[in-house]
């Protein structure tokens, strides 16, 4: 796979939506722009073909600066240009760009060499922050994700929401491998077409453009709430599965995405389950098998077994096939470093 790198705005970038991109960039390319203060920050956007929200909201802080300085260097990578244009989160033969970066259980692939490069790029140019813009497929609110629970991280964080999510798997994110280089997160601006999360991503990428330092400390416990991903829910792929169906395997509630980022008590419902069937492989960060710890059945139906929180439910089976059925969270007591 080839890098494109530029040192300005291609003609028509302002403008094109994400399934036209292809007509603009060849290739996964990574733009820099200079600004007031020379340590870039650090933007991507389109690791998932179908978000793209990042894209719309980097076009407005752009258009915004046309013709003026950036109060800061901007070094811009967008990702999966060939999905963006099926209107897709991955092409069938591809990777998930998300998983691909520096840290990545797949470290032989082109794509994981593209993005060790983009990496090996931004370490010589220093960059002052880096942020991956993202969308959910479910109903969830607005938040940040961090790789380590740091001062800067943590503040970076809470430019966009008070809550945070800690997270060290899935491996191979982008906000993992650019963290060692600078205070790095990820936001989750909510579902595809809503311009509220177009406009609060913008507004982040604008304030952070306009940081001069970090301060000495992060923010104080009342104004954030942590959450610690503790496992992560799959469907395994032989089994079926639907939601308010009745002639599945599985056959999840109509509605399980209202239950993101809400406080679920043992017993809670989750759905019918066939005979004999274990409806998902749950796993925590070392890889281990937990379903009987966070879930139980009873009657045909799966309940919860313990009090968690699930975050990125999602009603779109594609994205629960190519990525997974849900996170599950523990809230964390932090203390302001």
């Amino acid at each position: 796979m080839k890098l494109t790198v530029l040192e300005s705005l291609p003609a028509g970038f302002l403008t094109t939506t994400a399934r036209d991109l292809h007509q603009v960039l060849p290739s996964p390319t990574l733009i820099h722009l200079p600004g007031r203060r020379e340590q870039p920050l650090f933007v991507s956007i389109l690791l998932h073909g179908n978000e793209d929200t990042g894209l719309r909201a980097m076009q407005h802080v752009l258009s915004c600066y046309q013709g003026r300085e950036l109060p800061r260097a901007l070094s811009l990578f967008v990702g999966n240009i060939d999905a963006a244009r099926a209107g897709v989160r991955r092409l069938e033969n591809q990777p998930d760009y998300n998983r691909v970066w520096p840290g990545t259980d797949h470290p032989d692939t082109p794509e994981a060499a593209l993005m060790a490069n983009v990496v090996d790029i931004m370490r010589e140019r220093k960059p002052f922050a880096s942020i991956d813009i993202h969308n959910n497929t479910g109903r969830n609110p607005h938040y940040s994700c961090v790789s380590e629970l740091t001062a800067h991280n943590l503040y970076l964080a809470t430019l966009f929401s008070r809550i945070v999510v800690f997270f060290t798997c899935p491996r191979g994110v982008q906000c993992g491998a650019m963290t060692p280089l600078c205070p790095s997160i990820t936001v989750e601006c909510g579902k595809v077409g809503a311009a509220v999360g177009d406009e609060h991503a913008a507004s982040l990428v604008d304030a952070a453009l306009h940081l001069a330092e970090f301060p000495m400390h992060g923010p104080r416990k009342s104004d954030v709430d942590i959450y610690h991903t503790v496992a992560t829910v799959k469907v395994p792929p032989h089994i079926s599965f639907g939601y308010g169906t009745h002639d599945r395997d599985v056959n999840l509630l109509a509605e399980l995405d209202c239950s993101n980022f809400v406080d679920q008590a043992p017993g809670a419902l989750w759905g019918q389950v066939s005979q004999g069937v274990i409806p998902f492989e749950v796993s925590n960060e070392q890889g281990g098998a937990l379903f009987e710890d966070y879930f139980m059945l009873k009657d045909s139906a799966v309940h919860l077994r313990k009090p968690v929180m699930p975050a990125m439910l999602t009603l779109d089976e594609r994205a629960v096939r190519q990525d997974c059925l849900c996170y599950l969270m523990e809230r964390i007591d932090y203390a302001a470093q």
